[in-house]
């Protein structure tokens, strides 16, 4: 005993730790140096070992009181369970302390989770299945409803799904006994592997159905509907439970992964919740102002207060025209970018009308250097 670390130590706690701490300490180390995961590392088998004796001694009110007084002299080895001085093999360890870990007597917790040492065949969960949906802008802002065609595998009819003919049954797998899992000894320790006879199911088919071949399942051509929400965003992904693949064994059905992407609009651009268009005026409708109609999403049109003196590439707001949030509360708002119309030509009358305006507005403010005709074109050049 003199050669054995203080049991405190070991767990890496303080000699007032609490019952809770202690447990805490010991899990941490069990799945740290759990053999399954360290195979042929003997110095993790030996960590694994002593901290179940220090957890055995430390977890017991009486033990440890004893120990706590006379250290590892006041400690019977064979009171404890250790068999002469320490466990004999893991599979004690497992049934002793299996529950602290969500199970009992080693199996169901996680142990059995992590190093797959579960016993016994096990329905399973079928995979998933992804499909990729577009969506036009409209649908984002008025929400849709959309059918998706898939193929899938689906439980087969003539033998509902077992495999097996019809008229006979899945038997018990005769290497594995129905458990799925076989044990197999590597030196000290005796490792759960799936069987390879049965791939873990548990059963062996000796007469296979002749429509699925003893697959269970046959591939089938299904249409879903599914509800778009207003507002939803580009890359999103919508989730549909039990739409995926069937599970082995009547295990759960897995999911159908929808994978969303909106399609570029010709007339507006998506900024998050918000929109972008453009649209063009005369120079007179920039100058003086002016009312206009600009279409939105659900083909109704709005009307767009042009103010006077507005300049080319200045935006407009039409507020909360813009698309729906995610959580239901506003929508974002539409912004217009404004372009002016130069004409390419114009006919004498009208380059007389521009001119006289030149003059009229030379006549109001002197400082000007140029004029309106010349002040226009470099506008836009």
């Amino acid at each position: 005993m003199a050669n054995q670390r203080d049991y405190y130590e070991v767990l890496g706690v303080q000699r007032n730790a609490s019952d809770g701490e202690i447990k805490k300490a010991y899990r941490k180390l069990a799945l740290a140096n759990h053999p399954d995961q360290n195979k042929g590392d003997e110095a993790a088998e030996a960590r694994f070992k002593e901290a179940a004796e220090a957890y055995a001694i430390l977890s017991d009110k009486e033990k440890r009181q004893r120990y706590d007084q006379f250290g590892h002299a006041g400690v019977d080895p064979q009171a404890a369970g250790f068999g002469g001085g320490g466990f004999g093999n893991v599979e004690d360890i497992f049934s002793a302390f299996g529950d602290i870990f969500g199970g009992r007597g080693g199996g169901g917790g996680i142990f059995d989770q992590l190093f797959n040492r579960a016993g016994g065949s096990r329905a399973r969960r079928g995979a998933s299945l992804r499909a990729d949906l577009t969506l036009s802008l409209e649908d984002v802002a008025l929400g849709a409803k959309k059918t998706i065609n898939l193929r899938r595998n689906e439980p087969c009819e003539t033998c509902k799904g077992s495999g097996a003919k019809p008229g006979t049954s899945p038997s018990t797998c005769g290497t594995c006994g129905g458990h799925g899992q076989v044990i197999r000894s590597q030196g000290f320790f005796q490792v759960s592997q799936p069987c390879q006879t049965c791939h873990g199911r548990g059963q062996v088919i000796e007469s296979p159905c002749a429509k699925c071949k003893g697959h269970g399942v046959e591939p089938k051509e299904r249409s879903i509907t599914i509800s778009i929400p207003p507002g939803i965003e580009d890359g999103h992904v919508q989730r549909i439970s039990g739409e995926g693949e069937p599970g082995d064994q009547n295990g759960p059905a897995g999911d159908l992964v929808v994978v969303i992407s909106v399609e570029p609009h010709e007339q507006f651009s998506r900024h998050g919740d918000d929109l972008l268009t453009q649209t063009t005026i005369t120079y007179r409708q920039a100058v003086v102002g002016a009312s206009i109609d600009i279409p939105t999403l659900n083909g109704k049109t709005v009307t767009l207060k042009i103010p006077a003196g507005t300049q080319p590439g200045e935006r407009l707001r039409l507020r909360n025209q813009g698309l729906p949030r995610m959580d239901g509360y506003g929508k974002g708002h539409a912004y217009v970018r404004i372009q002016i119309h130069v004409p390419d030509k114009i006919n004498p009358e009208q380059e007389e009308l521009l001119r006289r305006l030149d003059e009229l507005d030379e006549t109001h403010n002197k400082k000007r250097k140029k004029g309106i005709v010349e002040r226009v074109k470099d506008i836009f050049q």
